[in-house]
């Protein structure tokens, strides 16, 4: 098979409900630079990674330019967010086909997934590069799992071979294209590439590549950060 190219996108046109705040997730300060600066930052500096592209809303007004000058020579902005995920997905990935190839593989990171490591980015690619469908960063469910049903205990599941989805997500381009094509309400890139029949890879992760969802998660991303050596 013929060399391909590694490129990351990130899809960052939502809102970030859950957070209650004034402004878009994404934009909150998190030891003292936007959160997402710290995601495309780390994405910038994985030597493989040859474009890091992030996906915005057409009307974001949030964006702070001034913050990623920096990152220029790799960093390139797309307003064509959609209503979901998976639709920004898409739209960032049609946006980018005139530069990357079909086999070319594309590292989908969640913005707010603010401390990814270099490390974990490469032991991504180092693993799955060679791989016929692609994988994703993944977590062991360390806890016991309960299925609720009105607000009562339904039953206990078996974590025995559970894990918890992290990202980047890292599929082919063309392949992710049809995938998300065919299962566009999905919530993560490895669920559109499943529907299709595959099987992608898991790749172990750590719990300090955390999501930050609610407010109590902006202090723990920032103490790992200030705490990771």
């Amino acid at each position: 098979m013929a060399s391909t190219s590694y490129f990351a996108l990130v899809p960052a046109a939502g809102g970030g409900a859950r957070m209650g705040a004034e402004c878009p997730k994404q934009y909150l300060p998190l030891a003292g630079r936007p959160l997402i600066r710290h995601a495309l930052a780390t994405l910038c500096a994985v030597a493989l990674v040859e474009r890091v592209y992030v996906v915005l809303a057409p009307d974001d007004t949030f964006w702070p330019e001034a913050e990623f000058t920096d990152l220029a020579a790799k960093l390139r902005v797309l307003r064509c967010g959609g209503a979901t995920r998976a639709e920004s997905v898409a739209n960032g990935l049609r946006a980018m086909a005139g530069i990357v190839a079909a086999d070319d593989w594309v590292l989908v990171h969640d913005a707010a997934r603010a401390c990814l490591t270099v490390d974990h980015v490469e032991t991504l690619i180092r693993t799955v590069g060679n791989d016929a469908v692609g994988g994703i960063l993944a977590v062991p469910v360390a806890d016991t799992v309960k299925r609720e049903a009105y607000g009562r205990i339904a039953a206990t599941v078996p974590r025995d071979s559970l894990w918890q989805a992290q990202t980047p997500q890292m599929f082919r381009h063309r392949m992710l294209a049809t995938a998300l094509a065919a299962a566009p309400s999905v919530t993560d890139e490895a669920s559109a590439v499943e529907a299709l029949g595959l099987k992608p890879k898991l790749v172990a992760a750590d719990t300090t590549n955390l999501k930050v969802t609610y407010p109590f998660d902006l202090h723990l991303a920032e103490w790992i950060l200030a705490n990771r050596k």
